[in-house]
């Protein structure tokens, strides 16, 4: 099969495409690194769905998980759809639905509260009311900039991404706390959670000040990233209400199926939903 040549303006035309479309940052970053890991393991090598097919063995022979293998492969067949090589494109490796989560990745509320704490006896205010304003509200870490004075009074945040727009309600207690921290940095209008230089707090900020009150918190470092605050709310908004359909409209996912990963039990409940049944004598 003709391939095709994998060059670095490839690659910053792509990056350029992926922003052009308003994917989040976190997409952003994630297709632009798998791709050029795809690109420095080609070496060189023409593109070919030989060559794509080699890499996913590649990836096997290195252990790799199934699902990371699979996601690795979606960011470069985005890739292969924009430059129009959809011939190159291979099969993703056929998994097992999952019936329950790994209990390691698994951010409790009990744990969550320990992080606020944490923080808070830190005196670590901004990242308090971020991570509360997550769990709270159930937003993505790129939706953090969506949080403004305005929404606080409010008790609504208009959240614009991917092309959609969705409101997201605010509980009380965390806008007359959000107010506060606004009116004590003399922020009055916009974003709330500022650097010290004005900008908007980026994903990698937020993720490295998290990961920071682990050993003091007593958290696993596996369970302390920002959308395991999203799960978290997931499941507990969940169980207030049991309404699926009502969760995804407002996580703001358009297909059911992938709300129903956010609820997945862990191994452990799933442990203890066997033993229930019995039917061991």
């Amino acid at each position: 099969m003709k391939g095709h040549k994998l060059t670095q303006d490839h690659l910053a035309a792509f990056c350029q495409h992926l922003r052009e479309e308003e994917q989040s940052p976190g997409t952003q970053e994630k297709y632009s690194r798998d791709l050029r890991t795809f690109a420095a393991w080609l070496d060189g090598l023409d593109v070919t769905k030989e060559a794509v097919s080699a890499w996913k063995e590649h990836l096997s022979a290195e252990r790799y998980a199934p699902v990371t293998i699979n996601s690795m492969l979606a960011s470069v067949h985005a890739f292969l759809r924009y430059a129009g090589w959809d011939e190159c494109r291979v099969r993703y490796l056929k998994l097992q639905r999952r019936l329950f989560r790994d209990d390691c990745r698994d951010l409790t509320r009990e744990e969550y509260q320990r992080l606020l704490d944490t923080a808070r006896s830190l005196g670590r205010e901004r990242l308090l009311l971020v991570m509360e304003a997550m769990g709270a509200a159930g937003i993505r870490v790129s939706e953090v900039k969506y949080i403004t004075v305005e929404a606080a009074r409010t008790g609504r945040a208009e959240i614009s991404l991917k092309g959609k727009i969705r409101t997201i309600l605010l509980p009380g207690k965390l806008c007359r706390k959000l107010l506060k921290y606004a009116r004590r940095k003399k922020i009055a209008s916009g974003e709330i959670f500022l650097t010290k230089d004005g900008g908007s707090l980026s994903r990698k900020q937020i993720w490295a000040e998290m990961k920071a009150l682990c050993r003091r918190a007593g958290v696993e470092a596996t369970k302390v990233f920002p959308h395991n605050l999203r799960h978290l709310f997931a499941r507990a908004f969940y169980r207030s209400c049991m309404d699926i359909a009502k969760l995804a409209d407002v996580l703001g996912h358009s297909s059911i199926e992938t709300t129903r990963i956010y609820l997945i039990s862990t191994g452990a409940e799933h442990s203890r939903q066997l033993e229930r049944l019995g039917l061991v004598s």
